[in-house]
Parts: C-alpha cells; sequence; structure tokens
C-alpha cells in the first residue's frame, strides 16, 4: 500500500471512505464544496492503480467538456501515466463517439453533423412554414421544446398518442417531418445523439453486451441533473459485473425546468443498493453561511439529508438589506461592492446573483455610474456568436453540401438578392422532390426554371460553394476556412451593416476562428473513427456550443442568475431580489414539485458565498412593466435570527412631517436635507455613528449619492 498512499494522503475520512470502496456500486452525497472532482479523480486513480483496472474499462461522464478536460488532466498528472485509452467525457461527447464507431448500426451516414440548438430552432421553423402552418398557433420554439421532451422522454412520432387532440396530432406530425429533414440532411440533434445511442444499444444485444464487458467501472458526476434518457443509457452500459460509482447532491438539482429528474438519485438507490457515502465538511464557505444554508433546505422534505459543516472560521452573520425599491436596492449592492474594492479586493471576487435576466439593468446602469467593471456572467460563448455560426455554416456546406440548416443559414449571407420568395419556392421544390436545397437549387438551375435574376443570384451562390468545395481538395483546413472567410466577404458584410466598434469585434472573432482551424489538433477517438479533420472541427464546435457555461472572466465583478451559478464560488455573494413573486417565482408556488426547486437554487446561490453573503429585497419593484409590492422572501424568514444582521428594518417613510434629529445629530430616514453641491434629496440610509456615518440620499437632481455625515456639511430642511 506504500506505492499508493499519495493516492489517499490529501482525503478526508469520507473521501478515503468513498475512493477505496470495494466492489460495490456507490452513491456519492456531495454536498456544495466538499471536493467531489478530487474523490471521482481519486477513484479512477485507484481503480487503475490499486483494483489494477485496464484504462479502457473506464468510463466517467460529466456535464461539461471543460469538466472532462479538467479531469483526464488531472488524472495524467495524479498517475504521470497518457489516459488516453480512457473514456471520459460528456453524455452527449461520449454518445457522439460511439455512434461515429457504429454508425451504420444505428441508421447513419457516419459524416453526420451535429445541429446545435439554434440551428436545430432554424429548421423547425422552417418545417412549420413548409406546413403552412400558423406560428402563432406553433411557435417555432415551443415546438422545439415539445420535440426534445419527446426524445427525452424516448419517444419517436409514432409512438405519441395524441387522443383527438388537433392540436397535439400536428405538433406530431412537425416533429415527424422535422426527423426527416434531418435524416436527408445527415444531421443529429442534442437529443437525437442520446435517444439514438439508447436505440442502438437497446436493439442490438452483441453490442450492448460488448460495452457492459468492456466498460467495468462506470463513473457518473452530477447524477443530480440526468434525464431519464440518460439514466436509461446508463443501465444500458451497466452490466451485472460493472462498478457504478454515482456523484451528486440531491439538495442542487436546478435544472428541472429542462428534463433533469432529481428522483433519478433515489431511482439509483432502489434498483442497484448502493453503499451510500455523504461528503458533509466543506472547504469553501464560513460556518455561519454554511449552517444558514443547512436550515434553510432543511424545508425541503423530499430529501436524502446532509448537513454541511467547515472546520473553518465562523465568518460574519448573514446580512439581509430591505430596500424602498428596486433601485435603492441596486445603490446599496453597488456602495457595498465599492468598499470591498477600496479595502483593496479585486472586482473577480464579487457575484450579483438575481432570479431573472430581467434584473441585471439596474446592476449593470449603477456599475456603470460608478465605473465599476462588470460582466454579465453566461453570455454567447465564442461557437455561439452570429458571424462564427455563418463562418461555420459555410464550412458544413463544404463539408457536406446537403445540409439544409447550413444551406438556409448563408443562402443570403451575406446579401446577394435571393429573397425570402426564392427561398420559399426552393423548399416547396425540395420537399416535393424529397431533395436537399442543394441539389433541388442545381436542378432548377438546369432546368431554367427560376425568374432571371433569382437564377442568376443562385448560381452565384450555388457557384461560390462548389468552388470552395474543390479547393478544400487543394488545402488544409485552415487554409480552407481563411478562404470562406475571404470568398464570401463575410467582413465586408459586417462592416457595411453594422458600427465601426462591432464589426472590428466581428472581424477579430473571424480571424480568432481561422486561428482555431489552423492549430486544430484532431482527436485520436475522431480519427479511429474515420473523421476527417474538417468533420472533426465541425462536431466540436457543436458541442461546444451547446454547453451553458460562459468563458474565463477578466477582473470584473460577475452578475448572473442563480442558475448560472452554479458550480462558481466568490468571496462576497449578493443575492437580490428575495421576494415573494420573484424568488420563490410565483409559478413555482403554484405548481406541485416546483417550491422545493426553488428552495434548492436559494440553497446552490447562498453556498457560492465563501466569506460574505448579503441576501436583499424590494417592499416595491418594477417589474415587466409593472409596479409589485412583495413581502421578503419566505427563504429569509427560514433563516435562523442569530445568523442574520438587518442592515436595516422595513420601514414606511413619511415625508408629511418636520424630520427628527438622531441623539448624536444625525438625520433620519426620510429626512429632506440641503447640500451646497447636489441640493435638496431624501436621508434614505444611515450607517453608523457620529462624523464617520455614512449617509445615502436621494437627490432630487443628482440622483443617490453615499456622502460621509462629517464632511457633507448637510442643512436639514422641513
Amino acid at each position: 500500500m506504500d506505492d499508493v498512499s499519495h493516492l489517499l494522503d490529501e482525503l478526508n475520512d469520507a473521501q478515503r471512505e468513498a475512493v477505496t470502496m470495494g466492489s460495490n456500486h456507490c452513491l456519492v452525497l456531495a454536498g456544495a464544496g466538499s471536493g467531489k472532482t478530487r474523490v471521482l479523480v481519486h477513484r479512477i486513480a485507484w481503480a487503475i492503480q490499486v483494483q489494477h483496472a485496464s484504462p479502457l474499462s473506464i468510463l466517467a461522464v460529466t456535464f461539461t467538456n471543460k469538466a472532462a478536460s479538467e479531469m483526464r488532466g488531472r488524472v495524467e498528472s495524479l498517475l504521470q501515466i497518457p489516459t488516453s485509452g480512457l473514456w471520459i467525457g460528456t453524455f452527449h461527447g461520449i454518445c457522439n463517439r460511439m455512434l461515429r464507431l457504429h454508425a451504420s448500426e444505428a441508421g447513419l451516414n457516419p459524416t453526420f453533423q451535429i445541429l446545435d440548438s439554434d440551428d436545430q430552432f432554424r429548421l423547425i421553423r422552417r418545417t412549420i412554414r413548409e406546413m403552412q402552418l400558423d406560428e402563432g398557433e406553433f411557435p417555432p420554439r415551443q415546438v422545439q421544446g415539445f420535440i426534445n421532451a419527446r426524445k427525452d422522454d424516448g419517444v419517436r412520432p409514432d409512438h405519441i398518442e395524441h387522443h383527438g387532440n388537433p392540436l397535439t396530432e400536428q405538433m406530431v406530425e412537425i416533429y415527424r417531418r422535422y426527423q426527416a429533414a434531418c435524416e436527408r440532411s445527415s444531421l443529429v440533434d442534442f437529443a437525437e445523439l442520446l435517444l439514438r445511442t439508447l436505440e442502438l444499444l437497446r436493439d442490438n444485444p452483441t453490442r450492448q453486451a460488448h460495452y457492459q464487458q468492456r466498460f467495468a467501472h462506470v463513473m457518473i458526476d452530477e447524477f443530480q441533473d440526468t434525464n431519464s434518457l440518460q439514466y436509461a443509457l446508463v443501465r444500458l452500459l451497466c452490466g451485472s459485473d460493472s462498478q457504478l460509482f454515482v456523484v451528486g447532491d440531491d439538495d442542487q438539482s436546478i435544472y428541472g425546468w429542462r428534463g433533469a429528474k432529481v428522483e433519478n438519485v433515489q431511482h439509483f438507490v432502489d434498483d442497484y443498493k448502493p453503499q451510500v457515502v455523504r461528503l458533509e465538511q466543506n472547504y469553501r464557505s464560513t460556518a455561519t453561511i454554511l449552517e444558514a444554508a443547512n436550515r434553510v433546505i432543511d424545508h425541503n422534505d423530499d430529501r436524502m439529508g446532509k448537513n454541511l459543516w467547515t472546520d473553518g472560521e465562523q465568518g460574519d452573520p448573514v446580512r439581509v438589506f430591505s430596500a424602498y425599491n428596486e433601485d435603492e436596492e441596486a445603490e446599496f449592492i453597488i456602495g457595498r461592492i465599492q468598499d470591498w474594492l477600496d479595502s483593496g479586493r479585486n472586482p473577480s471576487e464579487v457575484g450579483v446573483l438575481y432570479r431573472s435576466n430581467a434584473q441585471s439593468r439596474l446592476f449593470e446602469q449603477a456599475l456603470l455610474r460608478a465605473d465599476i467593471p462588470y460582466r454579465v456572467y453566461g453570455g454567447l460563448r465564442f461557437f455561439e456568436r452570429a458571424e462564427i455560426k455563418d463562418a461555420l455554416a459555410y464550412l458544413r456546406l463544404v463539408h457536406n453540401p446537403l445540409d439544409d440548416a447550413a444551406f438556409e443559414r448563408v443562402v443570403n449571407v451575406p446579401a446577394r438578392g435571393i429573397g425570402e420568395r426564392t427561398v420559399a419556392h426552393l423548399r416547396e421544390a425540395a420537399r416535393a422532390s424529397n431533395q436537399s436545397l442543394w441539389d433541388c437549387s442545381r436542378h432548377q438551375l438546369a432546368s431554367g426554371s427560376l425568374p432571371g435574376r433569382a437564377r442568376n443570384a443562385l448560381g452565384v451562390f450555388v457557384d461560390l460553394v462548389a468552388g470552395l468545395k474543390q479547393q478544400h481538395d487543394e488545402t488544409d483546413l485552415g487554409g480552407i476556412m481563411h478562404r470562406i472567410i475571404e470568398q464570401t466577404e463575410l467582413i465586408q458584410h459586417y462592416r457595411a451593416r453594422e458600427t465601426s466598434d462591432r464589426a472590428e469585434a466581428r472581424q477579430e472573432n473571424l480571424d480568432e476562428l481561422i486561428r482555431a482551424t489552423e492549430n486544430y489538433e484532431q482527436s485520436i477517438e475522431d480519427e479511429q473513427a474515420g473523421l476527417s479533420p474538417m468533420a472533426s472541427f465541425l462536431t466540436q464546435a457543436a458541442l461546444e456550443a451547446g454547453e451553458h457555461q460562459g468563458e474565463k472572466w477578466q477582473d470584473c465583478v460577475q452578475l448572473m442568475t442563480l442558475h448560472s451559478a452554479k458550480g462558481l464560488e466568490f468571496p462576497l455573494v449578493f443575492m437580490a431580489g428575495m421576494e415573494e413573486g420573484l424568488f420563490p417565482h410565483q409559478k413555482s408556488v403554484e405548481e406541485p414539485g416546483r417550491l422545493s426547486e426553488e428552495r434548492r437554487l436559494a440553497y446552490v446561490g447562498m453556498t457560492r458565498a465563501m466569506e460574505l453573503l448579503f441576501l436583499s429585497y424590494a417592499e416595491s419593484r418594477r417589474l415587466h412593466g409593472q409596479t409589485l409590492f412583495g413581502r421578503p422572501s419566505r427563504f429569509v424568514s427560514e433563516l435562523p435570527p442569530a445568523l442574520v444582521e438587518d442592515i436595516r428594518p422595513r420601514l414606511q417613510v413619511s415625508t408629511a412631517r418636520a424630520p427628527r434629529q438622531t441623539n448624536d445629530g444625525l438625520p433620519n430616514l426620510g429626512s429632506r436635507v440641503r447640500h451646497a453641491k447636489f441640493g435638496d434629496g431624501t436621508v434614505l440610509t444611515v450607517e453608523g455613528q457620529g462624523d464617520n456615518a455614512r449617509i445615502q440620499i436621494n437627490f432630487d437632481d443628482a440622483g443617490s449619492k453615499w456622502l460621509v455625515f462629517g464632511y457633507a456639511a448637510l442643512d436639514r430642511i422641513a
């Protein structure tokens, strides 16, 4: 055991128990900040070095490509051996790999391309238009959700019962025609990757037996975020002799709205009777923050139960601020951020979390006024940006001209005189002849079916793509990407229609795309699957575009929704908008089971904080064009009073009477005062005592300001 002691030295008792588990299945209930990634990495290393497992027998599934890459790197560092034999990746990445290896058995063209969410939406919208349906009655985004939900449940169109409901019957028909369009163009959407792999294993006993015998060690991260289809895949991949090692936290299941099933954790317990290990020691937050989070989540009665603790410091109380309105809430938070920065701390150590994206605007405005750098986390990733998707659509056509989604995206980008009427004609003709848009276009050009102007414009586009496809045989991936951007004149297109700054940013992104293709190194797995460098690059680009994570930030304050905050941590955290109806959201109160998920979301938000946690709410808030008068969130009232410091109690201020003075000469809340520079205003907040007290005043003309009482020289007015 001496030669493997380094695998256990840095682990606590619970982590060590999980890592060294014997032949039983294992469920690791890993609380926030408890070191679950470390456990997974060491478990893989333990299996290889102690249990003498072949790397080829290990399958480890994570939920982001970034996490998979980090896990692979840490295993290599720990064992000092290459990990090319390991299957480590996301569900979608693993399924893509399997389908490439067995494309013909799965009924796919080996060079199939992955359709990201945006292009899937476009293809669904095109299908709806081809069927001449009203998009108001059949919104493409709603139809997209319907199709993906059915696929997540493992259901094909022929197996959906509409029970005489004409709306459902029409949705099923859209699903059927959309899927036919995907088959015709060799396109696979994200949900299809999983469903097609499930069908491959389920309907092919030989293939299923092969993988069950191969993967003796199956490890799944973030198990609480799995959907029905993913759990079914796990069950198909695990044989009778496989060890299933599952890591998750039912208290952090917050993605039910996109199909995640927290009940899968309990299903796993019922189906596999695993040994359960709880990781409860937290290495992130203070004891006060953890105790507060524990007491809130205790109000959920549908949990497996654990109690986070730390041997670190007790820490400051959770501070709760009651604002009169959302403007004062934003000003208060920005004031605390400024104090943080004035003390020498960094902007990137601050996270401002909120329930709805609509709440970000006031914080952005206040940060701009205060000249504090910020970033809205979770914005568009590189491969989701319009100019990148346009360039990649051309690359997809060079790779596979039958890709209708790519054809439609760029047939008139840049504008070349191919209007919607011409495209609609092509769609109808392609559907009638069961052809791709590309083949139909060539046929229409050869037969002279189109009017002169449209024929000339379409001919220019077809010749452009055909020429690029021919040039691909003469150059490498980076070279063809450079020629695409140059010959399509995309940069000139953006310069002509956007401001110079935006056009320059798009050009920089396109230059970066060229560098990405020039430096692209194809994975061994894609080489073994017979993919060309172009096909491999397009596959990885589509998979990355499907991740819901932001990029690494600069040194600036991070604004984000609570859902985006999962997996992150900040020394200073603000949770804004803690009001009934906003958080928990009104819909969650009305729908069974949703309130528990909202409380888990509050728990996730609280456990992002490492040192200081502020909760704030407003007595009135204007949101979505309406003024709402709310009461504090139930999650605030669930905090133990001993752990809370109320910065200001709720007060109803009346300025109709003359203001009173405090004993030390400070004006009271609601007092009217006059400042030599800023004019007249109303006192909103008083913090501290004597000349060092800080006073927030909402000036009639100058807006809200924080002043130090001893230097403000305020005159009191009635």
